[in-house]
Parts: structure tokens; sequence; C-alpha cells
């Protein structure tokens, strides 16, 4: 599985299917769910008062550089990020670190 199965081009920039572990150790991507097609993102933050889902949209923005926000899957798991900007950088850059 690669970067390219869990993520699309869209008009306003790139879309990404993301499966979040809360309350981890550390925060950061952890490579791919292959059964759920998603990018696993651990994040320390508790899943209370949108907190998991604040954290999920800035480590988002720290590794792309561009504004981030959740459009699907705000009370669930799994989830799917908008990365706005130019999706052929964004992608480029998501493809370092994960």
């Amino acid at each position: 599985m690669d970067l390219s199965d869990v993520t699309r081009k869209v008009p306003e920039g790139l879309e990404a299917d993301i499966l979040v572990s809360p309350r981890s150790n550390r925060s950061g991507p952890e490579g791919f769910d292959e059964w759920r097609k998603r990018i696993i993102v651990r994040v320390k933050s508790p899943p209370l008062d949108g907190k998991a889902n604040k954290e999920v949209e800035e480590l988002m923005k720290g590794l792309t550089g561009c504004r981030s926000e959740i459009i699907l899957g705000h009370l669930n798991r799994q989830k799917t990020v908008l990365i706005f900007g130019d999706s052929e950088k964004i992608f480029s850059t998501l493809e370092e670190f994960i």
C-alpha cells in the first residue's frame, strides 16, 4: 500500500483518509492500516472536547506546512482530512514522513 491509495487530489488541495489513535505516547504518522486503507496517525490528546481533532489538524499542518481541516469523521477514529494547497507538493511532502 502506498500514499496514493489513501489520498485524493481535489481543487482545494489533497484529501487524506486517516485512522486516529488517541492517547498515544507520541504523536505522528505510523504507516498504513492495510485493511481500512488509511494512514495511521497517533496523537497524545484524548478524544474529548475535540482535543484529538485539533491535534490531528495541527500535526498535518506541521508535516506539510499547509492549513488542514477534518472534513469527515469528527466523532470517529476514521477521518478524512483536507490539506489546503498545491496537491502535488503536499503529496511529495507526506511521502517523506509516511
